[in-house]
């Protein structure tokens, strides 16, 4: 008995310390005491990445440049899962990944609230999460890695204003998947962005869901309700292209302006898009896959305590004058 009593004591007092690979205060430290718990060099680790949809371009360099960041790090091994834009499959994924008890998780979330609960589960349970690109609700995270969304909307909008229609005109806005914290930032960031020009009007905005296809099949429509227009802001690069094409097969692909948001250093992306003159801008937007898994390295081989909370990536304006440095500079082949 006085042995029990003496055990709950200690207990009581946060006395009791359990030896381990790097020690731990407190779990709810940004270094997740599951991750602490099992942390350190010459270790095997497993990352479960979940990506919302491997259908977008953008979201296929982001796997890559997880993939081969992650092959640098010895011990490291990641599994990449596709929700292909569905919210319960996301769902499902992350949960099948803590069955196979993975050592951290990075997420992309197709949607932020739909995904919230079964991230803080993961969190909950000691997984460290990196939260990648797009943002969930609430603080149940390890680190989010992102850019910033606003910020790169207002920067659009400012080059309408001043640059791409400083006399004015009529605008048509491709936004991204609704419920997505992207696709509203861009959004927001736009209209702030504009406002400085009020000549500049935003005459119909629709969700084509961040997919080259349904941009095109968007922009068919939205041109055919507004032949006027002057320009198309689309909020990726895909589906800036879908509208290049629906305005090409309406014979107005030459009076109407096109730009997007990405800038992938690849072929098919934004910034060849510029080269070749089919869109007027694009805006860089870092996958964050290569710093996702510094990070990650940070918290199970370095056993690091101290992890930035957020971490915001640049971006840049990408225009005919600049698309093929910056597609050097990008690391474009």
């Amino acid at each position: 008995m006085r042995t029990r009593t003496a055990l709950l004591a200690l207990l009581v007092t946060g006395a009791v310390v359990t030896a381990t690979g790097c020690s731990v205060e407190k779990p709810s430290d940004q270094a997740d005491a599951g991750a602490a718990r099992s942390c350190g060099s010459g270790k095997n680790f497993l990352i479960g990445m979940s990506q919302a949809n491997n259908a977008e371009p953008y979201r296929q360099v982001m796997n890559n440049d997880v993939e081969t960041a992650a092959r640098s790090v010895p011990g490291f091994r990641v599994v990449v899962s596709d929700a292909a834009q569905d919210n319960s499959k996301q769902v499902a994924d992350v949960e099948n990944f803590l069955t196979q008890r993975i050592n951290l998780l990075i997420i992309s979330p197709n949607e932020a609230k739909p995904l919230t609960a079964v991230v803080k589960k993961a969190y909950d349970q000691g997984v460290p999460v990196i939260v990648l690109d797009r943002k969930v609700e609430g603080e149940a995270y390890t680190a989010f890695i992102g850019g910033d969304n606003v910020a790169i909307g207002k920067a659009a909008g400012e080059f309408y204003a001043s640059t791409l229609l400083p006399a004015g005109g009529k605008v048509i806005e491709i936004a991204g998947l609704p419920g997505s914290t992207p696709a509203a930032e861009r959004a927001q960031g736009f209209r702030e962005g504009i406002a400085g020009n009020p000549k500049i009007e935003i005459v119909a905005s629709q969700p084509g869901d961040w997919l080259r296809e349904k941009g095109q099949s968007v922009a068919d429509a939205l041109l055919k309700a507004h032949p006027d227009v002057s320009a198309i802001y689309a909020h990726n690069d895909p589906m800036a292209e879908g509208a290049y094409l629906a305005a090409k097969a309406a014979g107005m692909e030459k009076k109407i302006k096109f730009t997007g948001i990405d800038a992938l250093p690849v072929p098919s992306g934004g910034i060849r898009a510029v080269q070749q003159g089919r869109l007027a801008a694009t805006f860089q937007y870092a996958t964050g896959g290569r710093e996702a898994i510094d990070l990650a390295r940070k918290i199970l081989v370095d056993c690091s305590r101290d992890i930035p909370r957020s971490t915001t990536l640049g971006t840049m304006r990408i225009t005919r004058e600049n698309a093929a440095e910056a597609y050097a500079k990008l690391g474009g082949a």
